[in-house]
């Protein structure tokens, strides 16, 4: 299959490698013009695309001629930029989408779609997203706008924290003090798992579906950062446990029943 990647970051280029490893074509995008050359060393077919709410810097169209899955993994950007009007890009991307060959297209979006409250609740993929932070909105809004067409079938894939290789987040927190939060569960994934369930995801022809993608042991977050920490020899965080935790539990249970998926890697 042809598959066009929109985003070969932390996330993006590790997947086109596995694809292609497994015979698919793959054109891959960044928004560096120094990116261009290790998309091409890795055996992607290289593209400039930036996105913007206005428009696009560089030839989206030719990125998506030809192929027949369109893979978004675009982080929205709203923790370095709170103004960022991502839905507004997804929208502009919608309509280069609706006119080209794309059929199929898979969404990478995150758990943070569902609303952390006292209670820790328990969010399956029959739950319907209830965030009410901006970021939150804007996903939700993502998510709907591209299930929202004839032209193409959409797949969400709601991923927990990530973590993997150069990447952990007890890198943020160590050594941080009143980190709030410390009894609720932590949501995590490491990114061979985030790798395996897209890649099943294809195989499987899990179209139009969606997954709650979170390793299923959920410790509180005092104790798993606490513990990591003092595994990798970092200075251990600080957490206050005066203020009530207000948190979530995700479980992916269409993980087991549609795909089949096994998780690869654990939490610890």
């Amino acid at each position: 299959m042809k598959i066009s990647l929109l985003g070969c970051g932390w996330l993006g280029l590790p997947l086109s490698k596995k694809l292609l490893e497994e015979g698919h074509i793959i054109k891959g995008s960044t928004t560096s013009m120094e990116k261009l050359s290790k998309l091409s060393e890795a055996g992607l077919i290289p593209y400039r695309v930036k996105l913007f709410a206005e428009g696009v810097q560089g030839d989206l169209s030719a990125f998506l001629e030809d192929s027949e899955l369109l893979i978004i993994a675009v982080p929205p950007g709203l923790r370095s930029d709170p103004e960022a009007n991502f839905i507004g890009k997804i929208r502009m991307l919608k309509d280069f989408i609706e006119k080209s060959s794309i059929k199929k297209v898979i969404f990478v979006s995150a758990t943070s779609v569902y609303e952390d409250t006292e209670e820790f609740p328990v969010y399956t993929e029959e739950d319907s997203p209830n965030g009410t932070a901006e970021n939150s909105l804007q996903l939700k809004s993502a998510e709907n706008e591209l299930k929202n067409s004839e032209h193409y079938e959409t797949t969400i894939v709601r991923f927990g924290g990530l973590f993997g290789p150069g990447r952990h987040p007890v890198n943020y927190l160590s050594g941080r003090k009143n980190i709030k939060d410390p009894k609720a569960p932590v949501n995590l994934i490491h990114l061979d798992d985030c790798i395996g369930i897209i890649s099943k995801i294809i195989k499987k022809e899990a179209w139009g579906d969606t997954f709650n993608a979170v390793y299923p042991e959920h410790p509180t977050k005092a104790a798993y950062y606490s513990r990591i920490a003092e595994e990798k020899n970092l200075v251990i965080p600080e957490f206050d446990h005066e203020k009530v935790s207000k948190g979530k539990r995700i479980e992916s249970a269409a993980l087991k029943e549609v795909l089949g998926y096994t998780f690869q890697q654990g939490i610890y």
